[in-house]
């Protein structure tokens, strides 16, 4: 095991970002580690971080679901690491623990904070991703949130991305009738088909997506999983049959506007077909865990769900890699990788 340094390198925002966030809001400091704990804490080196587009929402100063990230002081993002100083019962040096304090190399914690997690059911970065909270959340929303049941017809926006890729493929799974994907490049449409099992995909910047939708829907969808917004929002809606239901997980569209989008343009079509739009917090069905990481593990042994993850390396480029998440640079989830 490495020696624990004198210093750890941490992500501060130091400035709110308006509009698209630059390089110039955040800032790399060193600040010191001590290798003892305090009692009930443990010393994690971070292993792998995760960088998810909810974050951008935290670099605004409003009151929202989660608190805003502070002003010169460390960012906060799912991570996993290794133990390597304990004063915590029942946490070992060597054990790898699941955690919220990521954006830094070493985290000092409360370990009620910290979830042990099994490398030998999974690589440790998994659990940031399939097994972790995007899995969670394609999971809870598909499932619990839309109402999903055998022989729907189940269209996903955001579809190449860590949460979109699970929803389609969890949907193929338990007897979909049909499942459709928009994505943002054509070298993303045919992963969608070729790889995660997608019935039609097609690239929102090919066309309207409305018109893209009805034709690789023609008898309409009965599930709707939003990780975008917008014009997908709205052409799911037309595209929505009766009793339909869409789950409303994102709008990254929109994340880094100044101003507010206009809403979908035909919500009279909720109230004749009688839709349901609702939203999903992944903290709200926190209950489901269990049992998706025992459906979910084994779905993975199986080979009938497959996964991708870029990765980034290096500690120094954690912001690079969360401005090229939301720019969609990813396929799959994004995860920076700490060496050394």
């Amino acid at each position: 095991m490495s020696q624990i340094p004198a210093v750890s390198r941490e992500w501060h925002l130091v400035r709110r970002p308006q509009g698209w966030p630059v390089a110039e809001d955040f800032a790399l400091r060193e600040v010191p580690v001590s290798a003892e704990p305090a009692p009930g804490r443990i010393l994690v080196r971070n292993l792998h971080m995760s960088v998810d587009p909810y974050m951008r929402g935290r670099m605004n100063d409003v009151k929202s679901y989660v608190p805003p990230f502070q002003l010169d002081e460390p960012m906060q993002g799912g991570a996993v690491g290794e133990v390597v100083a304990s004063a915590a019962e029942g946490f070992a040096v060597g054990d790898h623990v699941l955690h919220h304090l990521g954006w830094r190399e070493y985290a000092d914690l409360d370990a009620k904070h910290a979830t042990k997690v099994d490398v030998a059911l999974a690589p440790l970065s998994a659990y940031l991703g399939v097994l972790g909270m995007p899995g969670l959340t394609a999971y809870a929303g598909l499932f619990e949130v839309g109402s999903f049941k055998e022989g729907d017809a189940v269209f996903v926006s955001g579809a190449a991305g860590a949460v979109g890729s699970l929803v389609g493929q969890f949907a193929k799974i338990k007897g979909a009738s049909r499942v459709i994907g928009s994505a943002g490049s054509d070298e993303k449409v045919t992963l969608l088909t070729e790889k995660y099992g997608f019935d039609a995909a097609f690239n929102y910047k090919n066309g309207p997506v409305g018109e893209q939708l009805r034709a690789a829907a023609p008898s309409g969808i009965d599930v709707y999983f939003d990780n975008v917004g917008g014009d997908h929002l709205e052409a799911a809606i037309s595209s929505l049959n009766v009793n339909g239901r869409a789950t409303l997980c994102g709008a990254i569209a929109g994340y880094n506007d100044t101003e507010a989008a206009p809403g979908p343009r035909n919500l009279m079509q909720v109230i004749g077909k009688r839709l349901r739009l609702q939203g999903i917090l992944v903290n709200d069905h926190a209950g489901l865990q269990p049992q998706f990481v025992q459906d979910v593990a084994g779905w993975l042994r199986s080979g009938e769900l497959r996964y991708d993850e870029t990765v980034v390396e290096g500690v120094e480029n954690a912001t690079s890699a969360f401005l090229g998440m939301l720019r969609g640079e990813n396929t799959g989830k994004m995860i920076v990788s700490f060496t050394g």
